[in-house]
Formats: structure tokens, C-alpha cells, sequence
């Protein structure tokens, strides 16, 4: 169900929710959470959609706040809301507010009378993020915040940017889409021969900023030089590309030349197939959704193991 209330307040859509529980018999019990979804007017659909998604395993509250990118000052101010619940919301109940001149400034203000109680609060920014997203309107109020890099003008400036601004809480989708690539090398090091890595290196498209995480999280984890070749492949493949791992009794490759399947190649082992698909945003926003405290691991990477991998960078000349 789908009630569009326009040109209203956030008192006017917090009584609406309540008309609608008590008339439809949708209930908010058992909401685990308050995600708050900041965008621009057009570009919420994507986002709400993977919000739903998520929602079967997080029951939450979604609060889309939509703002227009650039508005003149001439705009008039108000809002328009939008709440949906039943099968348009998933497991989840959305309130859609598109928010117009004035009104758009105090992001803070329109989602402030919508929270749940009692509930952890946490604010993804699918597009554009603030400039420091942990002193931002939203980010004030936010138990986690979450950025995607990739979807930034520059990537790899933007992860030097979260790297200098950041505060526990913060996480970015270009570390969650690392997970699978995290277990498979994990899994791998936990087999003999028990050896230790003399080098390390990690190749992915020129636009993916998840390729410098792994790099710096490789270089964290076992402090070895790492190289990252970031380049376009012939196949036109993006994301990360390939690990080659070198020790004493040769060289590990767990490469991605085909979408969703990697090759993983060990010395003295057949040649597996693996099943490492590139992660979608409902993945990700689920992922990071099961843990509401800092995110310890992220911190230390992007913040000590992107500084070591600046460094190793500037002192070897590796290739970026």
C-alpha cells in the first residue's frame, strides 16, 4: 500500500502511520532499526529497493530523505511524503520524504519525529557523501554511517578523504564488497604448507577503490610489500581482477577473469573454480547491517593500512 501525502509535515506523516496501523493492521513491532537513506529527488528507487530486500533479514523502519542536488533558492519550500508499507516495503516500512528549497536544509529536523525509539539509527548515503559524513546532520544522529566510494567523482581520492575524516561508525561499501575475497584468502593461508608470504600482488579496474582496500588490508595483515596494479583488462572486467600470493614453494593466484567465478591456482593442487560474485547493494547494505558497533577491522585498514600502502607505494614505485 501506497499513501502519498503532499505538501506536509513530519507531524502530519507520523500521525498518518499511525491511521494506517490502526485502519490496515500494519504494525511496526519488532523493528530493529531506523535506516535513513540520504539522496538526491530521482535517484531513490535503487536504494529503497535494496532497502526492502535487506528488511527480510533486518525488519526496520526506512527513512528516504531526497533532496535536489543544486536547488535554486527560488524553489518553494515543502515537503512531499510518500509512505509505503505492505508489499511495497518489504519486511520494512518506507516513509519517502522529497524535500524542496528551505526545507531541504534541515535533514536533521525532518527525521528527527520519525525515528523509532529506542532503536539504533543508522544513515547510508548511496551517492554523494557529505563532506565529513560523521559531523554532517545526519551523521550526528547515526550509530553507523555508510558511504560508497565507488559511487564518488573520484574513488580513490574519496577513500583518501574517508581515511582523513574518519570516526568509528564509519564504513564504506568498497570494504563490504571485499568479504568474499577476504574468506577465500583467509581459507587459503589456513591450509599447508604454513609459509610465509613474501609478496603479494593485486590488480583490479582503474576505478575500483575495493582494489586499494585489498591491497592495504593484505599489506596490514601480513606486512609484506604489497603492489596494486590498477589498470582496464581487454574483457573490459571491473572491480578487483586477480591476488598472486608468492612463498617459498611457489605462487598463489586467485584470479577473476570471468564474471561471478574465479580461478584459484596453488603449487602442487589441481586448479578449483570458485563461485566469487561481484556483491550487490542489498548484499552489502545486509552485510552491514548485522553489526551496529564500529566496524574495528575498517578503521585500522583504512586508516594504518592505506597510510603503510601510500608508503610501501612512494619507497618501491609501485604502478597505480
Amino acid at each position: 500500500m501506497i499513501v502519498d501525502l503532499p505538501d506536509t509535515t513530519t507531524s502530519k506523516v507520523s500521525k498518518a502511520l499511525v491511521k494506517i496501523r490502526e485502519e490496515g493492521g500494519a504494525v511496526a513491532l519488532g523493528r530493529v532499526l531506523t535506516l535513513v537513506i540520504a539522496t538526491h529527488l530521482g535517484q531513490e528507487e535503487e536504494a529503497i529497493e535494496a532497502a526492502n530486500d535487506a528488511s527480510r533479514e533486518h525488519p526496520m523502519r526506512v527513512i528516504v530523505v531526497s533532496t535536489e542536488e543544486d536547488a535554486p533558492n527560488a524553489v518553494d519550500s515543502r515537503v512531499d511524503a510518500q509512505i509505503r508499507v505492505g508489499g511495497d516495503a518489504g519486511a520494512s516500512e518506507v516513509i519517502v520524504l522529497r524535500a524542496y528549497g528551505e526545507a531541504a536544509s534541515d535533514e536533521e529536523g525532518l527525521v528527527t519525529g520519525l525515528l523509532l525509539p529506542d532503536a539504533p539509527v543508522v544513515v547510508w548515503w548511496p551517492g554523494l557523501a557529505p563532506e565529513v559524513v560523521s559531523q554532517s546532520p545526519l551523521g550526528r544522529i547515526a550509530t553507523r554511517r555508510i558511504t560508497d566510494a565507488s559511487a564518488q567523482p573520484d574513488p580513490h581520492e574519496a577513500l583518501r578523504h574517508l581515511s582523513k575524516t574518519y570516526a568509528p561508525g564509519d564504513t564504506d561499501f568498497s570494504w563490504t564488497r571485499l568479504t568474499l575475497w577476504r574468506a577465500q584468502l583467509a581459507a587459503v593461508l589456513d591450509q599447508p604448507p604454513f609459509e610465509q608470504i613474501e609478496s603479494v600482488e593485486v590488480a583490479g579496474a582503474a576505478d575500483s577503490p575495493s582494489t586499494v582496500l585489498l591491497a592495504a588490508w593484505l599489506s596490514l595483515q601480513l606486512q609484506v610489500p604489497v603492489q596494486h596494479d590498477l589498470t582496464s583488462r581487454a574483457n573490459g572486467s571491473s572491480g578487483i581482477h586477480g591476488v598472486r600470493m608468492g612463498r617459498a614453494s611457489g605462487v598463489i593466484e586467485l584470479e577473476r577473469e570471468i564474471p561471478n567465478v574465479a580461478r584459484l591456482s596453488q603449487p602442487n593442487q589441481p586448479t578449483h573454480d570458485l563461485s566469487l560474485p561481484r556483491r550487490s547493494l542489498r548484499d552489502c547494505l545486509a552485510e552491514e547491517l548485522r553489526r551496529l558497533d564500529p566496524d574495528d577491522l575498517y578503521g585500522e585498514v583504512i586508516t594504518k593500512g592505506l597510510d603503510q600502502l601510500e608508503a610501501a607505494d612512494k619507497g618501491v614505485g609501485t604502478k597505480a
